[in-house]
């Protein structure tokens, strides 16, 4: 049995405590993030890998394997092992594969895809479960991290007049104003995808609550006025911007695979490495239910 190799943490928020079978599971802060080695990707999973692999991306949210060598079909192979394979709504195939989502950025690119605080494709109805994303090349120059927030402790650090305040709230979904911005795209057929979700969120797994608006997706909240709907998400962004415990910071190798919960987590692409050149290749999996207070 591995054990977890983790630091102590404040006790006014939840200590995870777990071990695992199959694994050995370093973490990168107290509450979000773990490195994991002992399980090769490119095989077929044990079901007892499987299980272990499931327990420590629910424990912490975001999982970082290592010195894995994968093709394009064992890298979908291992997402499979959660569920059906999303298709981005607005992403261009490449190479002829609509599920695998290219992360490029070379000398001529203007930006970098995810520069800014989102969870993945919240404007959908049922938005993904999850992402992995492989990274083959890094920069040169270094940098081109990726930062992930935990809206779990987002939630925890939010008073109790504002938790009761925020609790039935519902806010907006809308992919118009990220997906015009990135792709420069025409409207598809039936407009862009736009939803509704509640403010506060359930987790089906954990069983417990998480702040679910971004910056990236988040238009408005229903039901307030447009300058207090402004006031509030304005409010809860600048607890994430500003929260650096909430944070923890993926210093990519090439050859690593991240493995994140898109249903409580946010994350954060830094663009800090121009001109040097980074490539990736995500892979999301279909959510199994809408987000639910």
């Amino acid at each position: 049995m591995f054990n977890v190799r983790k630091t102590n943490v404040d006790a006014q928020f939840e200590v995870i405590n777990q071990s695992y079978e199959t694994l050995e599971v370093e973490t990168l802060t107290p509450h979000i993030g773990a490195k994991v080695r002992g399980v090769d990707l490119s095989q077929p999973l044990t079901n007892e890998q499987a299980r272990d692999v499931h327990q420590a991306w629910i424990d912490w949210k975001i999982l970082v394997f290592p010195n894995q060598h994968l093709n394009r079909d064992q890298h979908k192979a291992f997402a499979r092992r959660w569920g059906k394979l999303h298709v981005h709504p607005m992403q261009p195939t490449y190479g002829g594969d609509e599920e695998v989502l290219v992360v490029k950025t070379t000398r001529d690119s203007a930006y970098t895809s995810g520069d800014g605080w989102h969870s993945d494709v919240t404007c959908d109805p049922v938005p993904p479960l999850g992402s992995m994303l492989y990274i083959t090349e890094t920069p040169a120059s270094g940098g081109g991290d990726t930062l992930f927030a935990d809206m779990y402790l987002a939630y925890q650090m939010l008073s109790d007049s504002m938790k009761e305040f925020l609790d039935p709230l519902v806010a907006e979904h809308d992919g118009a104003g990220p997906y015009v911005g990135s792709y420069k795209s025409t409207p598809p057929e039936g407009g862009y995808p736009k939803s509704q979700h509640p403010v506060i969120v359930t987790h089906p797994d954990s069983g417990k609550k998480l702040l679910y608006v971004n910056r990236g997706f988040t238009s408005h909240i229903v039901d307030l006025g447009q300058s207090e709907s402004n006031a509030v998400l304005e409010m809860l962004y600048r607890l994430i911007d500003s929260t650096p415990r909430l944070y923890c910071r993926v210093d990519w190798e090439p050859n690593s695979l991240a493995f994140w919960d898109n249903r409580c987590t946010q994350h954060h692409a830094v663009w800090d490495y121009w001109p040097n050149s980074r490539y990736g290749e995500r892979v999301s999996i279909v959510g199994d239910q809408p987000p639910r207070h």
